[in-house]
């Protein structure tokens, strides 16, 4: 048996079996480009597996070896990758900027850094490994665009109804192509140095043959802006760098803005944070000491129990004991099943995260009634828990050796959870208010009920919305 095979069995064991075969089926028989930055949603969506169960069944089958994850900052004009990593660690810029939109991001979790699997070299040699022996075409599918650019079957045709012509340069090469310049704004683009030149093409047709010269080095930048009449043009191009460049010349039209704006979903850095199976394989793989990564939108959710030294007094050490880690295994699994992740647990508290605001209000509707549950079992109320839930920018960060949050929506989040009773779940305005949230709420037949409150530390007046 092979180590690939040996591989695949382990995650049969650890991993959705059916997702696990398909997963296998795809390594064994795919085509090459199927196993280069796999989607992992688009993944689930072409088999009509559940999301989670597959970002949990990759990510298994990455720390086992079969996949090598990649971490990249994406441009949002155009989706292109800007940086590629193999660690969430290695991102330290505070800007990114794509020469294609000659535009700068800021790379957010939230939308700007998409998390892709690679099946390992070890495993299966795919074409992408070696990317100097990609065809343009390829280079763009599989390593130019992120995995949210849904790149159609046709794809070479589509690009004829932009491409004018393109070139392909061996590091010290020179070479020239002889263009006719339509009316309409044109972009040079070198795919691997990502660099690009702006023409402006506009007034009377030419007939005068005139020439531009392009140099691709250490620096590669060609920005600035060039004006020509329609005509004739002689581009001479010389690779100075130490790879191979792919220029191309392209025409600014619908074609190639149709093809930009079609995404798809993707999976996210914040998803895949905020998820437990990546919490529990990958503790020391998140964010570094020093980093501070921007999240612009990630939902908290605080618990506690009330009365748990009581609790220790009135039934003993031991069966107090049992009962916390009752408490603590069902909230567990609650927030692992409803997409989220629990960050750390202080005490009898626990602080957790998830991408939306709705699968946060879901969790504490199963958590309240889990709690019930368990307390009917004992024919007491021995467990009574407190949440609080807050939706809201923050920065991912590194404390005390592990991926952790900070900022002012962090605080809040504890906050609201300090102010709630046994009987209720507590959250703010930007959680009830969310589409899904309020449609999950209605559906439960719950009318939230709004006061205004003061919170320690918080110098204006939040609204909390009581949840019975």
């Amino acid at each position: 048996m092979t180590d690939g095979a040996a591989l695949l069995e382990i995650l049969a064991t650890v991993a959705d079996p059916e997702i696990a075969a398909a997963i296998a089926g795809t390594i064994r028989n795919g085509p090459d480009r199927s196993l280069c930055r796999i989607n992992a949603l688009a993944f689930a969506a072409k088999h009509g597996f559940d999301e989670e169960r597959t970002i949990s069944a990759f990510l298994h089958a990455g720390s086992l070896g079969l996949f090598d994850l990649s971490w990249n900052v994406l441009c949002p004009g155009c989706g292109g990758v800007l940086d590629t990593n193999a660690s969430l660690k290695t991102i330290m810029k505070d800007e990114y900027v794509c020469a294609l939109c000659a535009d700068g991001y800021s790379p957010t979790l939230d939308e700007l850094v998409e998390v892709t699997f690679t099946v390992s070299p070890r495993i299966r040699r795919i074409a992408a490994h070696n990317p100097v022996e990609l065809p343009l075409s390829e280079y763009l599918r599989q390593l130019y665009w992120g995995s949210g650019v849904d790149v159609p079957e046709d794809f070479e045709a589509v690009l004829d109804r932009f491409v004018i012509d393109t070139m392909e340069l061996a590091p010290g090469e020179k070479g020239a192509l002889s263009l006719q310049l339509p009316a309409e704004f044109v972009i040079i683009f070198e795919v691997v140095t990502h660099s690009a030149q702006f023409i402006d093409v506009q007034g009377e047709p030419t007939t005068e043959r005139r020439a531009l010269s392009l140099i691709y080095d250490r620096d590669h930048t060609h920005n600035q802006m060039l004006t020509m009449r329609p005509g004739p043009l002689r581009l001479a191009i010389e690779n100075r760098t130490g790879g191979r460049v792919m220029p191309a010349v392209l025409r600014a039209n619908d074609a190639l803005h149709d093809l930009l704006h079609k995404r798809r979903p993707f999976l996210t850095a914040k998803r895949l944070l905020t998820n437990q199976t990546f919490r529990d394989l990958y503790r020391t793989d998140t964010v570094d000491v020093g980093q501070r990564l921007k999240i612009t939108s990630l939902t908290f959710l605080f618990t506690d129990l009330r009365g748990s030294t009581e609790l220790y007094e009135r039934v003993g050490d031991l069966a107090a004991f049992d009962l916390v880690q009752d408490h603590f295994r069902v909230l567990h699994e609650i927030v692992a099943a409803e997409a989220g992740a629990v960050v750390k647990t202080i005490g009898d508290a626990v602080m957790a995260t998830f991408p939306t605001p709705d699968r946060a209000v879901a969790a504490a509707l199963r958590m309240r009634k889990e709690m019930d549950q368990l307390n009917a079992s004992t024919g007491r109320e021995d467990l009574l828990l407190k949440i609080g839930l807050h939706e809201g920018p923050c920065i991912a960060v590194s404390m005390n050796e592990r991926q952790d949050y900070f900022g002012q929506t962090v605080n809040i989040a504890a906050r609201v959870q300090g102010l709630a009773d046994a009987l209720s779940i507590f959250a703010t305005g930007s959680v009830v208010n969310d589409g899904k949230s309020a449609r999950l709420l209605a559906d439960a037949k719950v009318n939230p009920l709004p006061r205004p409150v003061a919170l320690r530390g918080i110098d204006r007046q939040i609204e909390i919305f009581t949840i019975r």
